[in-house]
């Protein structure tokens, strides 16, 4: 998929506050204050910036910026059907909003999940908010990454289906207007951030498979 500066998703309200910008400053320019304002927004909101990608085979980056809100181990019910290592990462209004692929690997799940619209942050949103799943696998481990809605995210955006290849750091979704992403990892894997970090999608690393050579 072609990729562009500003998310192709919110062309579509891009166009409509420019419209209606236009048209209140045709009306009386003062107007226009408002709806610029929300457009600078929106544009702000739906950037889709380069970014450098580690190369290391062994090594899993994020998949969203934001906010490392915790790291626990948890069982895990879709995919590992055991013990995992669950990492939340917290996106404000302000955080980019494209998720990305931890790993090289294939898609090999894909489910999605009706739910509330809590607050993000809140420790119980994973459990009872909308929720999207996305399962990928290559020959070192199989990970999980879910994207969570929240109070103000409404949208779960996500282009991959089952059977789909992805590289380290491809973009594969979004969340419009505030969410939640997280990662769930085999209990082997060594995680190397911690409640409070901030995180770059696509070029933090946040954990590296143990290798016994």
């Amino acid at each position: 998929m072609k990729q562009y500066p500003v998310s192709r998703d919110g062309w579509l309200y891009i166009a409509v506050l420019a419209l209606i910008t236009i048209l209140a400053y045709w009306l009386w320019p003062g107007l226009a204050i408002l709806p610029g304002v929300l457009l600078l927004f929106v544009l702000y909101f739906f950037r889709n910036p380069e970014r450098k990608i580690p190369d290391d085979a062994l090594t899993l980056v994020s998949p969203a910026d934001g906010v490392v809100m915790d790291v626990e181990r948890v069982f895990e019910e879709r995919l590992f059907k055991g013990e995992s290592i669950r990492i939340r990462i917290f996106l404000s209004l302000f955080n980019v909003h494209v998720n990305r692929s931890p790993i090289d690997g294939k898609v090999i799940y894909r489910s999605y999940r009706e739910g509330k619209m809590l607050p993000a942050f809140k420790s119980h949103a994973s459990e009872l908010n909308e929720k999207n799943f996305i399962g990928i696998e290559n020959e070192h481990l199989r990970i999980l990454v879910t994207q969570v809605t929240g109070f103000v995210a409404r949208r779960i955006v996500c282009w991959v289906k089952d059977g789909d290849m992805l590289t380290k750091g491809e973009r594969f979704g979004l969340i419009k207007f505030g969410s939640c992403t997280e990662i769930f990892l085999p209990p082997d894997v060594e995680v190397i951030v911690s409640a409070g970090d901030k995180v770059r999608g696509g070029e933090t690393i946040v954990g590296r498979v143990i290798s016994d050579e």
